[in-house]
């Protein structure tokens, strides 16, 4: 019997003792269990296994207690796994640490206040799941008073800013050995407070939390860290020289984070779904992660269990539809005319050039366009498909990485071309349209293609597409598109509620060249008369019939009526 497929499960506990389906990924364990002191911070985009990396380690490596200071033994869950072929140097390590784990996702608020308590409460849990050394008498009067305090929610703020600091040394009184403290998620709280105007003052917390307990700590005997950006330094790693940093752009650790090629065939095979190999590549394929080329897990797992329970799947953008889309919708609403064009080219299949910055903040962001880019790619919505060295800056070759995240720009960038028409006011527009002034309209609707991003592959279908949109909220008109009359289908027809007011035909053209342009109005006029699409509205007694021949190019027009 196949394993079941877990959709959202990130303690690894429950994967093993539900028997769902797991990628062995306990190999990164060997990797860590001589880290003596060293601080290793993760960078990875969302729902790419951070998490459930977390709580691997953590199963390994802690002396797990019960309320009353029991040894839970935890070798079971990696029984048959690929850690269990390591030396005894690493395996002597299982269960021989206190470790401290803690997440900051649940710091997406509104306020500060209510991030800082959320913080607050993921602290206190902390705290509750460790009490088993209050008891006997390894800690002295002191520790168990400042303790009961944390623990209750009674202390004082800078009490819960050096928190961990203070728990990794209650541990080491009680279990004579250092502590291993892992943080989750720790960009979240940055991200939030940046986007929701309060990121001064959760930049000062952030960085009181992590100097106290990574930096000047005695009872550290390593750190992880995991997020989906890299935050500089001088935020809030100041002065901790003992951080290494593992990037996507690094080639260390890469195969732990995402499914490789191996491993999403070997699943796709499992569920009978090897012939969907392809399809699969061109959804949810085209990461790299330094020169290890991954899949989006979180994508993969959905699209096999979509299978497997209702018989039949269709690619959909899972990972898309359960990652925020802030930053992407800063890029576009934030677009000048270059960067649009950038937009379009990434769309179309086509790559764009751009230095890298790990050490930027999120207050950089609309310091320079190119940071935006940067934030794109770290945070998955671009990959690397080269890169190279030029006066010790980094220039990558960025691309889109797959159909799902192509579906995340043109989608994003509809509601920015929706909200942009909902916005402006075409009263003009519709007043020249109505009194046959081809200049007047010419001039309105080339300045909104300058505001406008193409995210068709068809270039006519993307002008129809804006004609319609400028025209839809026209008033007193019944707007229809691609309908027969005469002998052909014109592109747009309004047809007006009152019979007093002009029907409105539109033919539209369009040409590679701007020396084209004339000829393209003039064969759409043509066009218009030789399938004769304004005689049935002349027949049925319209009083007034306005035909144009619109005529595009790149980013300009021109109208003849």
């Amino acid at each position: 019997m196949k394993n079941q497929i877990a959709i959202g499960i990130e303690n690894y506990k429950t994967m093993i003792e539900n028997n769902y389906y797991y990628i062995d990924k306990t190999w990164l364990i060997k990797e860590l269990s001589h880290q003596k002191g060293v601080v290793k911070l993760f960078t990875r985009p969302r729902r790419f296994g951070k998490t459930l990396t977390l709580s691997v380690i953590q199963t390994f490596f802690e002396d797990e207690r019960t309320v009353t200071g029991k040894k839970i033994d935890n070798s079971g869950y990696f029984k048959g796994k690929n850690i269990m072929k390591a030396d005894n140097s690493c395996l002597s390590q299982m269960g021989m640490y206190p470790v401290i784990n803690l997440s900051l996702k649940s710091a997406k608020q509104p306020n500060f206040n209510m991030a800082y308590g959320c913080l607050k409460n993921e602290i206190i849990n902390e705290f509750e799941r460790h009490r088993y050394i209050l008891k006997g008498n390894k800690l002295p009067d002191s520790y168990k008073k400042r303790y009961q305090d944390i623990r209750y929610g009674k202390a004082d703020a800078s009490s819960y800013a050096t928190s961990l600091k203070f728990l990794s040394r209650c541990l080491k009184e009680y279990h004579n050995t250092n502590t291993i403290i892992l943080i989750d998620e720790y960009d979240v709280p940055l991200e939030n407070a940046y986007f929701k105007g309060f990121y001064g003052k959760m930049i000062d917390f952030i960085r009181s939390l992590f100097e106290s307990a990574l930096k000047t700590n005695d009872a550290l005997e390593f750190g992880v860290i995991t997020g989906c950006l890299r935050i500089s330094r001088e935020s809030i790693f100041t002065g901790l020289n003992n951080l290494e940093i593992n990037s996507i752009l690094s080639n260390n650790y890469a195969e732990y984070f995402g499914f490789t090629h191996c491993e999403t065939e070997h699943m796709l095979k499992e569920y009978g779904l090897f012939k969907n190999l392809s399809e699969v590549r061109q959804w949810y394929d085209g990461y790299v992660f330094g020169e290890t080329e991954v899949y989006n897990p979180w994508s993969i797992i959905n699209y096999v269990k979509t299978a497997v329970s209702e018989n039949k799947v269709f690619p959909k953008p899972y990972w898309a539809n359960t990652s925020s889309n802030s930053i992407i919708r800063n890029l576009v609403e934030y677009a000048d005319g270059k960067t649009k064009e950038e937009i379009e080219q990434l769309i179309s299949g086509k790559t764009i050039e751009k230095p890298v910055f790990e050490d930027i903040t999120y207050e950089d962001i609309h310091k320079s366009q190119d940071n935006l880019w940067n934030f794109l790619f770290f945070t998955g919505y671009l990959k690397m498909t080269d890169q190279k060295l030029i006066n010790d800056t980094i220039y990558l070759t960025m691309a889109i990485p797959n159909n799902e995240i192509k579906y995340v720009y043109k989608n994003t960038i509809k509601d920015w071309f929706d909200k942009q028409i909902n916005g402006l006011d075409l009263s003009s527009l519709y007043s020249a349209v109505m009194c046959g002034n081809s200049i007047c309209m010419q001039k309105i609707i080339k300045k909104y293609l300058w505001k406008s991003i193409s995210y068709h592959d068809n270039k006519e279908a993307f002008y129809h597409g804006i004609m319609l949109g400028l025209l839809s909220t026209m008033p007193d008109y019944n707007i229809i598109s691609n309908r027969e009359y005469g002998n052909g289908r014109p592109d747009i027809v309004l047809v007006p509620f009152d019979e007093d007011n002009p029907v409105i035909v539109l033919e539209l053209k369009y040409c590679k060249k701007l020396s084209e342009m004339e000829a393209g109005c003039r064969a759409a006029l043509k066009q218009i008369e030789n399938r004769q699409y304004l005689v049935p509205f002349i027949e049925e007694g319209y009083k007034n019939v306005l035909a144009y021949g619109i005529c595009f190019c790149k980013k300009t027009c021109m109208v003849k009526s």
